[in-house]
């Protein structure tokens, strides 16, 4: 597919197509719309076709003062960003203007793999409750990339020291604001698993330095090895979303399938703390979802996704596919086309 446009329905848009029709790529359209970045590959040059120098993404969102034009160019060198015809000081703020969430085959990543993903599920979620957030997080980012840069130039412990007091301030902001929505998140999780897996969840969320330390004494300790590795080792770059099922560290118990579960519950009550007066509901993308489930465990999973308030954009092999009731607009591709049923 060269060029593709979708009128999608505000509740729920259904696209099918066979197995590598490219249905997956338009959820992956949406998610860049929303993110900047891809949910498949961590090189946005990947997303551009073969025998072209760019890609470019653009959608309308319905705001509470109208339509909201965004646009995603990307290339080899990176990508840019335009909302309301202005440039984007940041691709976070795409979450601000279209906020999209997946539950793709790959899931239990989420679960599977390392804090970083837990880290940038947990940041998706406050950026839409606490509107400094995204302020903290940005200005922690800068400062600790001068702090960083001051260690690869292997400056003394003083001249990296000027940067501590700003780190630690916007630190702070930010662990306070994470702990405050893991424990409002922990709840919905908590009566979620319960249905879906039949377990018990716990949450709980480690701020990136010691419990019984300052982050100013968890600095002054970690120097040697700041100073061996060139980079700040402690701060809330490091923290981690413990996700413990039965009393134990959950990736270390479960399977494959109870994984993508454990993910989809917690990506589903994530939305059920969106709050009620944003001027933009959720997207919420199911790419096949009836791909390594049973039937058991699919309508558990429907029963837990309906009713959320979201728009909601599906992938099936099927063009029937009615287990989130009647869909606004059908979409079927074959051959390279995208077509309206």
């Amino acid at each position: 597919m060269q060029a593709v446009e979708l009128r999608l329905d505000p509740h729920f848009t259904l696209i099918s197509g066979a197995n590598g029709s490219g249905k997956t790529s338009l959820l992956e359209a949406v998610y860049v719309l929303g993110r900047g970045r891809s949910f498949r590959t961590r090189r946005l040059e990947h997303l551009i076709r073969r025998g072209a120098s760019r890609f470019v993404a653009f959608g309308e969102t319905q705001g509470s003062s109208g339509l909201v034009p965004l646009g995603v160019e990307g290339g080899p060198t990176g990508a840019r960003a335009r909302i309301s015809g202005a440039s984007a000081k940041s691709l976070a703020e795409l979450a601000l203007a279209l906020p999209v969430q997946i539950i793709d085959p790959e899931v239990h990543k989420l679960i599977e793999e390392g804090p970083v993903r837990r880290r940038r599920f947990l940041d998706w979620g406050v950026f839409h409750v606490e509107p400094g957030f995204v302020e903290a997080w940005q200005n922690y980012q800068l400062v600790l990339r001068q702090r960083n840069a001051a260690l690869k130039a292997r400056q003394s412990r003083a001249a990296v020291g000027v940067w501590d007091r700003e780190l630690i301030r916007h630190a702070e902001s930010i662990s306070a604001s994470r702990a405050a929505y893991v424990d409002r998140l922990a709840a919905p999780a908590a009566a979620l698993a319960a249905g879906l897996l039949g377990q018990s969840l716990v949450l709980r969320y480690r701020s990136g330095w010691g419990r019984e330390q300052s982050l100013a004494e968890a600095l002054e300790q970690s120097w040697p090895l700041d100073q061996e590795r060139a980079s700040t080792q402690v701060g809330p770059h490091r923290a981690e979303l413990a996700v413990l099922l039965g009393g134990l560290v959950a990736k270390d118990r479960i399977s494959r399938g109870q994984q993508k579960l454990l993910a989809a519950t917690l990506l589903i009550a994530q939305l059920r703390l969106f709050p009620d007066d944003a001027s933009v509901r959720p997207t919420l993308l199911l790419d096949d979802p009836a791909a390594e489930l049973d039937q058991a465990h699919l309508t558990a999973l429907i029963d837990a996704v309906s009713g959320q308030g979201c728009q909601l954009i599906v992938t099936t092999l099927q063009p029937e596919f009615n287990a989130f009731g009647s869909p606004g607009r059908r979409y079927h591709l074959h051959d390279g086309e995208c077509r309206p049923l």
